[in-house]
């Protein structure tokens, strides 16, 4: 895909252009089904304004704890203050005002599958006919971990900001020690890019220092030649990659670190991705089928195996998709048109695709790209990767730099506008 091409292409996902597949509007046959979604990231935010705008009849409401949605995509940026946090932050008054999503600000404390209701913190009980969950990521324990000491930072707000203030902090010299965990988890090329990221405003901002990144994969997993050229080349001496290291355990109070297979490693800013699963309401909900961490769904609704009427979209789901905000808001439209079809009494679309797009700072002003499409495969009953799809970068540079904000502003405003 030439340059030209794949500028034009990744400003229209996210936009009507990516929707070319689906109806243009489809109403429900009856007036007043409910839908409730769950979660107001890229996956939950998307649902709900696609719903309302294919099918304006539904009755839509959207839970979530939060009452702005901080973004994880672009939130490395924060780390080296090229952005601020307001940035990248979003509010749901359009969902509202603009297309009639009701916006209810709580947690949902319980779902019945069987009498179809779900549960508010609040005390508030509302029933559905059709529930969409997005809650997101959840992280398995690292013993020792205390987040308020040590920030994963892979969920954006507070934690993103600590990690700032963290940095800043750091002593010329010092040494920031960060772990990726294993596959699959969140944004496959994040913790590639926030290493690079770092060890970039180390370069300029704390001379001496280094990054020392554990990786718990057997290799970088996504754009190795790129990755593996920053840590080698551009950063050499500042990047120190080490595959196959399993964490163990962490001194909160310390900043010590341990491994299976290193000697203890001391810090002066230490950031543990731990390993991930399903959103807590998937587990409690009864939905984890995929390697004891995933909700298993039907590939072309994202209609749990287990529970009727309830679909699990985003990083939650185990369709082996990955795991990430952009594809997160191209599954929520398949999902969306999915469960309109489905409350109008017919089957979902039987070829759905969907697209995952990404850019990846590696510098103050560089960046890399990578995409793929997906695609239903009858033969498997699966999602699976179309062959020949997608493709990556041969190099950071400065216009896909550029072309990163363009991307970004375009998901941004899909999602939340």
């Amino acid at each position: 895909m030439n340059t030209s091409s794949r500028r034009n292409f990744l400003k229209a996902l996210g936009g009507a252009t990516a929707l070319a597949s689906f109806p243009t509007i489809l109403k429900a046959a009856t007036t007043g089904p409910r839908v409730i979604v769950v979660g107001g990231g890229f996956g939950g935010a998307t649902a709900a304004k696609y719903l309302k705008h294919w099918s304006p009849d539904l009755n839509v409401t959207l839970i979530e704890p939060k009452a702005k949605y901080q973004s994880p995509i672009m939130s490395n940026l924060v780390l080296n203050g090229q952005l601020s946090m307001d940035q990248i932050t979003f509010s749901y008054d359009a969902l509202a005002q603009k297309y009639g999503v009701e916006v209810i600000t709580d947690w949902v404390s319980g779902v019945d599958g069987v009498t179809q209701k779900v549960s508010l913190s609040s005390g508030a009980v509302l029933e559905y006919d059709r529930l969409i969950l997005a809650p997101g990521i959840t992280f398995n324990p690292v013993e020792g971990h205390d987040l308020d000491k040590v920030p994963h930072a892979w969920q954006s707000g507070e934690q993103v900001t600590m990690l700032q203030q963290q940095l800043e902090a750091m002593p010329a010299g010092g040494t920031f020690v960060m772990s990726i965990p294993a596959a699959p988890y969140r944004c496959p090329p994040g913790p590639y890019e926030r290493a690079c990221v770092i060890a970039d405003y180390l370069k300029s901002n704390k001379p001496g220092s280094k990054v020392i990144v554990l990786d718990a994969n057997a290799d970088i997993l996504v754009e190795k030649e790129i990755f593996g050229h920053a840590f080698d080349t551009t950063y050499a001496g500042i990047v120190e990659y080490h595959k196959e290291v399993v964490i163990t355990g962490v001194d909160s109070d310390q900043l010590v670190v341990s491994t299976e297979s290193m000697s203890d490693i001391k810090a002066d800013v230490l950031n543990i991705i731990p390993e991930q699963s399903a959103g807590e309401i998937i587990k409690s909900a009864g939905l984890i089928t995929v390697a004891d961490r995933w909700a298993g769904v039907n590939p072309l609704s994202y209609e749990s195996t287990m529970v009727n009427n309830i679909h699990v979209i985003g990083d939650s789901q185990g369709t082996g998709q990955p795991k990430a905000g952009h594809i997160a808001n191209s599954e929520a439209k398949v999902c969306a048109d999915a469960v309109i079809r489905l409350l109008n009494g017919g089957l979902p679309y039987a070829a759905p695709m969907t697209n995952s797009a990404c850019y990846s700072p590696v510098s103050a002003d560089t960046a890399t790209w990578l995409t793929a499409v997906y695609g239903y495969d009858s033969a498997t009953d699966s999602i699976q990767k179309v062959a020949g799809s997608g493709g990556s970068a041969s190099t950071a540079t400065k216009n896909n730099y550029e072309e990163m904000f363009v991307w970004s502003k375009s998901l941004f405003g899909d999602t939340f506008s």
